[in-house]
């Protein structure tokens, strides 16, 4: 199955993948290094104001569009360096499937399928964006963007754990893993119902995911450590054989650690 995917006919496709995921994470870098020198610039003002350092610590200034945009942008180019990889077994097969009778992959259905996905996981990111920006607001983040009192972290923990046992989580599982079946099942020929089937795998993949995403925010959302290691794992959620059983373990370690960190 691997070797008729990754075959020459592919290779346009594959390139295409590697190049957004590898731009994505180039961006997602440059921003961690981005606020690294922005922290380590105010410490070294608390250095030195002395006395005004502690009225300004606690103060938390409101989000302008600006911030909002930027972080929005921010959780967009995550998600595309997170779940692209793990869309692209669906992806090359769906090229197989689009080849020419002589064996060439047509690549603007590709494109098609891929903005469709692409623009699922953006909505998630406007989400995702909405949320920062009320823990925000509340007071209930640090620095590093990680949720700061531990029973809301160990609230995210839990919900997540319990949720990888869910019939919804099981359901949206079960598409990500068999993409032949969820692309006979959704076909579609014309331009936009191509982009509708990348939009409805993308929905999948979030109602597979979208909690293990909230993990984030209790690490730290550009902890890219945890970033990468959430991708492998959503990656391996879909390839490994018994996917569902491997969810379910992760799930009770979830609540484990949930439980470790409320004490």
């Amino acid at each position: 199955m691997l070797n008729r995917l990754v075959s020459r006919p592919q290779v346009p496709i594959i390139a295409g993948l590697i190049s957004i995921t590898a731009l994505s994470w180039w961006y997602m870098l440059y921003l961690a290094a981005q606020m690294s020198a922005s922290m380590a610039g105010m410490g070294g003002m608390e250095g030195m104001g002395g006395g005004m350092s502690q009225p300004m610590a606690g103060m938390v200034m409101s989000w302008t569009l600006t911030d909002f945009t930027a972080n929005l942008v921010m959780w967009a180019v995550m998600m595309v360096a997170m779940m692209v990889p793990s869309a692209a077994p669906t992806i090359l097969l769906y090229a197989r499937l689009q080849q020419d009778k002589h064996g060439n992959t047509r690549v603007k259905p590709v494109t098609f399928f891929l903005v469709g996905y692409i623009c699922a996981w953006s909505l998630f990111s406007l989400g995702a964006t909405l949320i920062q920006w009320g823990l925000h607001e509340g007071a209930l983040l640090s620095g590093a963007m990680a949720i700061d009192p531990q029973w809301l972290s160990a609230t995210v923990l839990m919900a997540t754990g319990l949720y990888q046992w869910t019939s919804l989580k099981q359901a949206c599982l079960k598409h990500c893993q068999s993409p032949l079946g969820f692309l006979l099942g959704f076909w579609r020929d014309d331009s936009f119902g191509i982009v509708r089937m990348g939009w409805r795998h993308g929905l999948f993949c979030i109602g597979c995911c979208w909690l293990l995403m909230a993990i984030l925010f209790t690490v730290g959302v550009m902890n890219l450590i945890w970033v990468a290691l959430i991708a492998a794992y959503v990656l391996l959620e879909k390839i490994v054989p018994y996917g569902v059983q491997f969810g379910r373990v992760t799930g009770v370690l979830l609540c484990v650690s949930a439980v470790v960190v409320l004490l």
